[in-house]
């Protein structure tokens, strides 16, 4: 499992997956072509997308294992690495795979947008479930772009292709939303552990030893990547988790203004800022008055 298995091109991944390779920067990979294989990890030089229908073991993507089942889509952002944990035994996969590489994008609407589609940064239990008709739609659109492949190479390819690929994610996009309200279960609670992780944070010493707290680092505790913990707490609450950390920030600020004892100053280092300016310019920017007006007009 030491070993990385890297793959730079598309049709690197073709070759390992005994797939032709229609279009050196875009492949629809039949998985179940492949041979029986042994877990392994895996370095992927392209954006790549799996629809699984096969249970082989744990996917495990940075630090976590992925909540990875039959139906379900994983999507990985180049330069990333991913193994598979199965206890050594072979397996054979099944389901299949939509890769591009970033230079198929260029010059195009995705390309400018891809970063929009925070789902290719989620790491930890955030695997995309579809229902059967949420697959039936994936895997027409994989159908879509395999007949672009297949279809002589011409001048309106790159942009059937990328327009696809758009596609695709947009109902992903839709999908997503549909899974945090299906899956609210699962999801319950997180944002009161999150105003827990908060309380006791500020509580504590770390605020003066370690700065602010920041949303990578409030996922992370919570065993979550940032990009899905930021649009789980965005699609309950209506704020950027950003936004939801400031404003704690600046509740927890208000309490400690009435303390006439302590200057501005004090608090902002008390809070975790390095420079009691930055303290102020948010306050302002969050209330509409500094911190010092705040404190006499209570």
């Amino acid at each position: 499992m030491d070993t990385i298995l890297r793959f730079e091109t598309v049709n690197d991944y073709n070759v390992f997956n005994k797939n032709e390779t229609l279009h050196p920067l875009v492949s629809v990979i039949d998985l179940s072509k492949a041979n029986p294989r042994k877990a392994s990890n895996m370095y992927f030089g392209f954006y790549t997308i799996f629809l699984k229908d096969v249970k082989c073991g744990d996917l495990r993507y940075g630090r976590y294992t992925y909540d990875y089942q039959e139906g379900t889509l994983v999507f990985i952002a180049p330069g990333q690495v991913v193994s598979v944990d199965n206890s050594g035994e072979l397996y054979q996969p099944k389901g299949f795979a939509l890769v591009f590489h970033t230079d198929l994008i260029h010059g195009t609407p995705l390309g400018k947008n891809i970063h929009e589609y925070s789902f290719f940064n989620y790491q930890s239990n955030e695997a995309l479930h579809l229902s059967e008709r949420e697959r039936s739609i994936v895997l027409d659109c994989f159908s879509k772009i395999e007949y672009e492949l297949e279809h002589a190479i011409d001048k309106y390819s790159k942009k059937l292709i990328a327009d696809n690929i758009e596609l695709l994610l947009n109902y992903c996009t839709r999908f997503y939303d549909r899974q945090f309200i299906t899956r609210d279960k699962v999801h319950q609670g997180v944002l009161e552990k999150f105003e827990t992780l908060l309380n006791g944070y500020f509580q504590t010493d770390k605020p003066q030893t370690i700065g602010l707290p920041s949303v990578a680092d409030c996922a992370k505790e919570l065993n979550l990547s940032a990009g899905y913990f930021g649009d789980l707490v965005k699609k309950e609450t209506g704020q950027s988790a950003q936004e939801y950390l400031q404003a704690k920030i600046i509740d927890v600020a208000k309490e400690r203004i009435f303390n006439v004892d302590k200057s501005i100053s004090e608090i902002a280092y008390e809070l975790g800022f390095k420079y009691p300016q930055h303290f102020t310019r948010l306050f302002k920017q969050k209330t509409g008055v500094t911190p010092n007006v705040y404190r006499n007009l209570n």
